[in-house]
């Protein structure tokens, strides 16, 4: 089923095995969307404790620092110029 995701948990895993799992699956599917402007990148959010560890799927960083605010429910403005977005 297109757009359903299951983990399928055998033994234990460590958070860095977990992650890696995780940016592949962002990136098969930015991978798969198409855009007309410029290409999609998943961005990892650091700083402060609430959005480290975020990742969002973009055009830009600037647009994803707005997801970020918004899964958050933040103003813009609310975001720290200390929180930083990185592409992965």
């Amino acid at each position: 089923m297109r757009g359903h995701c299951t983990v399928s948990t055998q033994g234990n895993s460590d958070l860095t095995t977990v992650e890696q799992r995780v940016i592949g699956v962002l990136r098969t599917y930015a991978a798969e969307l198409e855009t007309t402007s410029a290409e999609l990148c998943a961005y990892q959010a650091s700083g402060s404790e609430r959005v480290t560890g975020l990742i969002v799927v973009s055009l830009t960083k600037s647009k994803a620092r707005e997801r970020i605010a918004t899964l958050l429910d933040f103003n813009r403005s609310d975001l720290s110029d200390e929180v930083s977005m990185t592409p992965v």
